[in-house]
């Protein structure tokens, strides 16, 4: 599938060059990245940092060598009392350096005026890049739920804008297929895939969503639905962080190769 990807979490911190292989190895295309790898290690990977302009230099000719993507950088935030460009700027500048065509953004900022200010802001800045901006509504964030996050897009009125649609942040906040199907097209700018319980395995929100979420069908979101009711044009980003099969010595390539088998049945599914 040509928009199969794998999103970042999903590797706990494997570096560039051997992320962009794997995906290459699972006939995946597309991959998102962040600047540095995230403090969950269970394969004892080595640090690195995208800060490095030789890291971003071997990243980039893996990228072009296997015929893979950077489709989207994590990493970018709207804060309170702080401006979205100055804290922005640099992370999208490397993303940029990388060939990406967009990033994902998570907002903390509890004003909703504040925030269509603000993604106004980060919009503008981005697009100097060539690049489009994702906002990602998490249950637990400021910006909570597709509702909110819809609104912030549609208030700042900018095509390169748009929604991120995590399956497991729209179930989790209340949303259904229905909710995302009343979407205009364009709104809906990356898609990023996952199963998980419909209510909460981990108490901590935030450490299911980053460690332990599922391969499709091994949970009990509506997921032909959803994915029913989206454009299916959009890159849906593979994000499936295994805790537990990682803590059990199960290598990476083993079980993301599972779920990407589980994501490929599913979009096949939706044109059968």
């Amino acid at each position: 599938m040509d928009n199969l990807g794998i999103e970042f979490i999903s590797v706990f911190g494997m570096p560039p060059v051997a992320f962009v292989e794997l995906a290459r190895d699972l006939g995946v295309r597309h991959i998102t990245t962040g600047l540095q790898p995230m403090d969950y290690n269970p394969y004892d990977y080595p640090r690195w940092s995208l800060r490095d302009p030789e890291t971003r230099r071997q990243m980039i000719q893996a990228m072009d060598d296997c015929g893979v993507s950077l489709s989207g950088g994590e990493g970018v935030l709207v804060q309170p009392d702080a401006d979205a460009r100055a804290g922005n700027i640099a992370t999208l500048e490397i993303m940029a350096e990388l060939g990406t065509r967009r990033v994902n953004s998570v907002s903390f900022e509890p004003d909703f005026q504040r925030n269509v200010e603000q993604y106004g802001v980060l919009a503008e800045t981005a697009a100097e890049f060539g690049i489009e901006v994702m906002i990602e509504f998490v249950p637990i964030f400021a910006v909570a739920d597709l509702a909110t996050a819809h609104r912030i897009v549609q208030a700042v009125g900018r095509p390169d804008l748009r929604l991120m649609i995590d399956t497991m942040h729209v179930a989790r906040c209340g949303a259904t297929a229905r909710d995302l199907a009343a979407l205009e097209p364009q709104a809906v700018g990356y898609i990023q895939l996952c199963d998980c319980p419909l209510k909460p395995a981990i108490p901590d929100y935030m450490d299911e969503a980053m460690h332990q979420r599922l391969a499709p069908g091994d949970g009990e979101l509506p997921l032909r639905d959803m994915l029913a009711a989206l454009p299916r044009d959009r890159i849906v980003g593979i994000e499936i962080p295994l805790r537990s099969e990682a803590a059990a010595g199960v290598p990476l390539r083993e079980s993301l190769g599972r779920c990407v088998t589980a994501a490929r049945g599913l979009l096949a599914g939706l044109d059968g």
